[in-house]
């Protein structure tokens, strides 16, 4: 069990609203900027810490005690902490859990995050559901200090989500391969755009050979490994400024390559297959949102964490605007009906908003990985038919 005491120095949560939330310096100490949004997780903050798709952005917890069971290595989603800034209500002054490697103060500190606690993360997600996501700054140590006008003109002086590529910040520059579990399927072409390693775990765990490629990849790239399908991941950014991504994606439907992707990776097969994508008011991030699979009749919750979400209508069979056949929404979301998930009728391809993997839960969706690896075993005609009109039958 591990003791740690609580810093007692000052820091201010500034929105660029002109909201202030005065608390202590939790973490690291100094000036932090990014866009403010909230997590309604009551477990799994090491998961968040280290999602890719958080790059960019301060996280305010809903849940009030945060840091209890400590943190260890087994549960990094990547190699490190993405998080521009942290914001909880009562860290916890104890560490107990027999997997605790160290405490979750010590990895914020190592990762140079600077976090805010001792203030009403209640009051602040009121405020972001209410006015939207908002760019926001952490200021602790001497720039705690600093006059209220100079904090917010630095804040407002931040640069905006919308626009902004994120892309290459946390993308693999290298290509690595994880083996096949079992018998292989082939090579799966993963386009890292944020990945997290419990995707990586799942996908090996379903027979692939998982390539992990570079964002920068082409579609020469991806076609010079011989691929059996192509992935794309989730990560932190707007969809709309990921045009290199998206025709590549266009080029890999041409080859009738199997695809499957998840959150960012859903919103670029979006805008792949013609359909605008649009910033949410705050988004959706957490472990508990509730989803409608229409294909199944079902209701999955799901983790989430995004900020975009495509614009296409929710009902009937659509036409792709760029030429891919028709397209259906398989998903939407029963609590703002956004559309969370996509399916193509006429090319081997399929995609969701939300994270299958979720490592701390829960794990309705994990089936969707089996509806993929049956996805490429009968587009490479080992039952003997194309499946190519109905390629994502419902493997629960």
């Amino acid at each position: 069990m591990t003791h740690h005491t609580t810093s007692q120095a000052k820091a201010v949560l500034v929105l660029e609203d002109g909201s202030r939330y005065v608390g202590r310096a939790y973490g690291a100490t100094g000036r932090t900027l990014g866009e403010a949004v909230f997590a309604t997780g009551m477990s799994g903050y090491q998961e968040t810490l280290t999602d890719p798709s958080y790059a960019g952005q301060i996280v305010v917890m809903t849940a009030p005690h945060i840091g209890n069971t400590g943190v260890n290595d087994a549960d990094m989603e990547s190699r490190r902490i993405w998080v521009n800034g942290y914001v909880v209500r009562d860290p916890s002054r104890i560490v107990s859990n027999f997997r605790a490697q160290r405490s979750l103060d010590d990895d914020l500190v190592a990762g140079g995050v600077v976090g805010i606690s001792g203030i009403d993360t209640r009051a602040i997600t009121r405020r972001l559901r209410d006015v939207g996501s908002m760019r926001a700054g952490i200021f602790s140590g001497d720039d705690a200090a600093l006059d209220p006008a100079e904090q917010l003109a630095i804040v407002t002086g931040a640069e905006s989500m919308i626009g902004r590529n994120l892309s290459a910040q946390v993308s693999t520059t290298e290509t690595y391969v994880i083996p096949a579990e079992g018998e292989s399927l082939g090579k799966l072409a993963v386009l890292d755009l944020g990945v997290k390693f419990s995707t990586l775990r799942n996908l090996a765990a379903r027979g692939f050979e998982v390539h992990v490629m570079s964002q920068a990849s082409t579609l020469d790239d991806v076609l010079a490994i011989e691929p059996v399908a192509v992935f794309y991941s989730n990560g932190p950014g707007d969809p709309a400024a990921s045009d290199a991504h998206v025709e590549l994606l266009r080029g890999v439907l041409r080859e009738k390559l199997p695809f499957f992707g998840i959150c960012f990776g859903n919103q670029l097969l979006g805008r792949a297959l013609g359909f605008d994508t649009y910033k949410l008011p705050f988004g959706h991030r957490g472990i508990n949102q509730p989803v409608w699979d229409k294909l199944s009749g079902t209701v999955e919750i799901t983790s989430q964490n995004h900020g975009f979400a495509i614009d296409a209508p929710r009902d009937g069979v659509l036409d792709s605007p760029a030429g891919f056949g028709r397209v259906e929404v398989s998903h939407f979301s029963l609590n703002d009906q956004v559309v969370e998930g996509l399916r193509a009728l006429d090319v081997p391809a399929f995609s969701v908003q939300y994270h299958p993997e979720a490592a701390s839960g829960p794990h309705d969706s994990n089936y969707l990985f089996d509806r993929f690896r049956e996805l490429v075993v009968s587009q490479r005609g080992t039952n003997g038919t194309s499946t190519t009109n109905d390629n994502t039958k419902d493997a629960k």
